[in-house]
């Protein structure tokens, strides 16, 4: 019996050994992750305005698919352009600040009748939460 104690000694020594090695290199890897943690959470947020709305159609059921364009009122053409999701929503992020944005649905329509559309101002960073029409 006492010969298993002095074979399992230094095995038990071994490992002991082998788990104090391996301590130090676990907790020098932790404050390279904070670091990296606190670098990302120091990084400016963009501020930014947001344009949300949603397609209707004739039905007055949510439209899937419908190509919107978004243009700001001063200028002639589109700066954004998105399709409307499963549910007939979009959302667009827009510079921060005042102006007026004009939103419509880019679909075909006869000719001489008015296109769907709607106006909205923004001031700052704001959400703006809008609704578009379809009337065919």
């Amino acid at each position: 019996m006492t010969a298993n104690r002095l074979h399992a000694a230094p095995i038990l020594l071994a490992v002991a050994v082998a788990l104090l090695a391996l301590t130090p290199v676990r907790l020098a890897a932790r404050p390279s992750i904070q670091a990296n943690q606190e670098q990302s959470a120091e990084k400016p947020k963009k501020d930014y305005a947001l344009i949300f709305g949603t397609v209707w159609d004739k039905n007055d059921r949510p439209a899937y698919g419908i190509k919107i364009k978004i243009r700001r009122a001063d200028k002639k053409k589109a700066q954004w352009e998105l399709m409307s999701d499963h549910m007939g929503e979009f959302a667009q992020r827009v510079p921060v600040g005042t102006a007026d944005y004009v939103i419509w649905a880019d679909i075909k329509q006869p000719k001489g009748a008015k296109p769907v559309e709607t106006k909205v101002h923004i001031e700052n960073n704001e959400r703006m939460d809008i609704a578009l029409h379809l009337t065919e």
